[in-house]
């Protein structure tokens, strides 16, 4: 009888012991599998095996729920700290103190945590980002005040989260790139990192081109007024850097659609001085990216716009 053949029975004994322990050891969702670990000296690999699931359980119970309690504990604190955060930003603004590019940069790293939790999950859920976005608005109702992330272009697919911060507050833009599950913070766009933008209450608008490589988007600043006077801007994202393509001047009676076909833009081409909100002229473009460039291709003259009441 051979050396090993001696411990055939034993051999047999413990392999059979380790298919019923990893068939009562299979874990079930929202449970944890908890394993002592020690040190058994034997020259066989199938009874360490043996002795590692037998020192193993399933914790279905208060670990689980440990887990989640942490997480909430974790998004309420996110909360509050974004809460004050966000406080000083429109404090600053409204009161005309200085402003602080410190308290607005941890304010939006806490909202680009939230973001990229969710982008670099298996299956992103823009939905369920948003909703979670919303918790962070403090004002009811949120008027002036939003965060969202949503798809551009590009491939693999550049997100960005637009953030406005209140009545009177900053507004910020967020640019999120690389393969998926390892998206990450490149590129933003703010007051400091473009001295010549706008950031009062922002809108952010998806351009889907015919023959650009790289994301393109229009941003829409102001249009809180009665004349809904606002400044379009659109921009390029080469992945590190967003690019103004073409700004707009100030303009008066303005409106947009955007779709297959290009952005459309209607605005007042000429304002009566001597009536607020009566337009002489109204004017509709139409834009589009073609030839490697921001391109106005439509233009067409409208009946005058009336004060609105």
């Amino acid at each position: 009888m051979s050396r090993l053949s001696r411990f055939q029975p034993g051999a047999e004994l413990a392999k059979g012991y380790l298919s019923a322990a990893s068939k009562m050891l299979a874990v079930p969702p929202r449970c944890n599998r908890v394993c002592q670990v020690g040190t058994h000296r034997t020259g066989f690999a199938w009874l360490r095996l043996a002795a590692l699931a037998a020192a193993c359980a399933v914790v279905c119970g208060p670990l689980a729920i440990g887990t989640s309690a942490a997480r909430q504990s974790e998004s309420s604190s996110q909360a509050a700290s974004f809460d004050k955060l966000a406080a000083q930003l429109t404090s600053a603004r409204d009161n005309g103190d200085p402003e602080s590019q410190s308290i607005q940069d941890q304010a939006l790293a806490i909202l680009d945590a939230v973001a990229l939790q969710q982008l670099n999950s298996p299956s992103p859920d823009l939905d369920a980002l948003n909703t979670r976005l919303a918790t962070f608005v403090a004002h009811q109702p949120p008027v002036g005040e939003g965060y969202q992330v949503l798809r551009l272009g590009g491939a693999p697919a550049t997100y960005a989260l637009l953030a406005n911060f209140g009545p009177g507050g900053p507004s910020a833009i967020r640019l999120y790139s690389g393969a998926p599950g390892h998206l990450s913070l490149a590129g933003h766009i703010d007051r400091y990192a473009q001295k010549d933008f706008l950031d009062d209450y922002v809108e952010l608008v998806p351009i889907v081109p015919t023959d650009a490589s790289q994301p393109l988007f229009v941003t829409v600043a102001g249009r809180t007024d009665d004349q809904q006077t606002g400044v379009f801007t659109a921009w390029r994202f080469d992945g590190s850097r967003a690019e103004v393509l073409w700004m707009s001047d100030i303009l008066e009676n303005s409106s947009y659609q955007s779709g297959p076909d290009g952005f459309v833009l209607t605005y007042c081409a000429d304002a009566d001085p001597g009536d607020s909100g009566a337009c002489s002229t109204m004017r509709r473009d139409r834009f589009v990216w073609q030839g490697g460039g921001w391109k106005r291709v439509d233009t067409a003259t409208l009946p005058p716009a009336t004060p609105r009441k």
